[in-house]
């Protein structure tokens, strides 16, 4: 009897694993063969930090299974067919894309291998709830976070998957890549990355747990490790959200402030997600037409050319801006706060259009996931879902006065201004020897900048 084929995407682990149970039920004793295809269409956009990420990910991944991971490079409808045609499968088993072009992809693999008379099973999402399923009373998707939430807590959700069977076998019968090198220009940029795969995933989400209680608060101050980090986990499939969700039911966490708090962060991944299913356009376009009207500047010339590449440098000379973007470029993560605060920078001080932070964020995050991302961008830019208005223009520098209070997260990324005590980071143009280390003045002026930005509001609302 052939071996099943597990073709894994976002579902790099082991434990809570829907797919590979399906696969290994149907392999018996004849082993599953799992398979990774380094398709060009998502390697090319990536960026270093993200691609670096993926092959660490399935180095670790294949660790664990035993050397057993066949990659292959190409076209997935090309690759899963060759490799289930060399060992005879009759099925291939994948956990559901969500995203528009995984969703597309699976078509065509699906009509490749049904040529052959191979089945491709889908098992599972990278979610919860699937993208998709919960929806109003007329069938009608949600388009405000806040009944989306009600919804899909009174849908509720599958608890997580059993674990493999301990007599699982991998195989690899076919010939396969060596995963390739990481690419030379995340040393170039002094980027550093975190452990990778999904032990790395469950330590940090162990280590988290005892500061839950607290997240409440500390989410919102990227001067202190207040959150959990988990979204590249998440994003690479590391760690499942249903495992999350159950530990933080079991614990005393799961009902206080703390723990809800980031039961809700999860709930928002899980909408952004379903915005996408139905809308897929929004991934690029914007969510709310209306405002596509809107006069923003040239980044090809002038001003706006200058004004990009000095927010994506991080010499804006808004300390908490610059600091945010620096965080960027060496951690390739960006804490939430900031990513609204240096979003608003862009949209509504500098007059660029979203999408070209939100692709620059794609680029550079480790975490850089479509859905989240890219809606994450509209939100602030008030494009997009909920009450979000676009007339709402972060202060760069009470944000930062505010959620960095002692100057802390300023000095760590932008030492030009570590000779500078406490909240006197923050606006260096009040203090004496502000800039004599070399530190920019302001590019732009915020309050004139805001009204600007209000202005061209005004005139696309007609």
């Amino acid at each position: 009897m052939a071996p099943t084929v597990l073709w894994l995407r976002r579902d790099l682990r082991l434990r809570d694993h829907p797919a590979l149970l399906a696969a290994a039920e149907e392999a018996g004793g004849s082993g599953v063969l799992p398979l990774f295809v380094l398709d060009p269409a998502l390697l090319g956009p990536a960026g270093p930090t993200r691609t670096a990420w993926l092959f660490r990910s399935l180095r670790a991944w294949s660790a664990s299974a035993g050397g057993a991971l066949v990659v292959r490079s190409g076209r997935p409808e090309d690759v899963v067919r060759e490799v289930a045609r060399e060992v005879g499968a009759q099925h291939v088993h994948v956990t559901a894309d969500a995203g528009p072009y995984g969703r597309a992809r699976d078509e065509r693999v699906e009509a490749a291998l049904e040529g052959d008379g191979v089945g491709l099973v889908r098992t599972g999402t990278p979610y919860a709830i699937g993208p998709g399923t919960v929806v109003k009373a007329d069938g009608a998707p949600f388009q405000v976070f806040t009944p989306f939430s009600r919804a899909w807590a009174a849908h509720g959700h599958p608890g997580p998957a059993a674990p493999p069977p301990a007599d699982l076998r991998w195989v690899r019968r076919v010939e396969g890549e060596e995963v390739p090198d990481e690419p030379e220009e995340l040393t170039r940029a002094g980027l550093t990355l975190p452990e990778v795969g999904e032990e790395a995933a469950l330590r940090r989400w162990e280590a988290f747990q005892d500061r839950l209680d607290d997240y409440d608060t500390d989410r919102e101050r990227p001067d202190r490790d207040g959150t959990s980090q988990l979204s590249v986990h998440l994003k690479y499939g590391e760690v499942h959200p249903r495992t999350l969700l159950a530990d933080l039911a079991a614990s005393r966490h799961g009902s206080t402030k703390g723990g809800q708090t980031f039961r809700t962060e999860l709930i928002w991944r899980e909408f952004y997600a379903d915005v996408l299913w139905h809308r897929p356009d929004s991934a690029r376009e914007y969510y709310r037409p209306q405002l596509a009207g809107m006069r923003f500047d040239d980044p090809a010339r002038g001003d706006g050319k200058a004004h990009l590449e000095a927010w994506q440098e991080g010499r804006t000379g808004y300390p908490f801006v610059d600091a945010g973007m620096r965080q960027l470029r060496t951690e390739g993560w960006v804490h939430n706060r900031v990513r609204m605060v240096v979003a608003s920078f862009l949209v509504k001080d500098l007059h660029l259009e979203w999408q070209l932070g939100a692709r620059y964020f794609m680029r550079w995050l480790r975490d850089g996931d479509l859905a989240s991302n890219n809606h994450g961008w509209q939100w602030t830019a008030g494009t997009g879902t909920d009450a979000a208005p676009f007339f709402r223009v972060f202060n760069p520098v009470s944000q930062g006065e505010k959620f960095d209070p002692d100057g802390e997260y300023v000095r760590r990324y932008v030492p030009e201004l570590r000779h500078l005590p406490g909240k006197a980071a923050h606006s260096p143009w009040d203090h004496a020897g502000g800039y004599d280390h070399g530190y920019p003045e302001r590019i732009v002026d915020h309050r004139a900048e805001r009204e600007e930005a209000l202005a061209r509001y005004a005139a696309v609302r007609g």
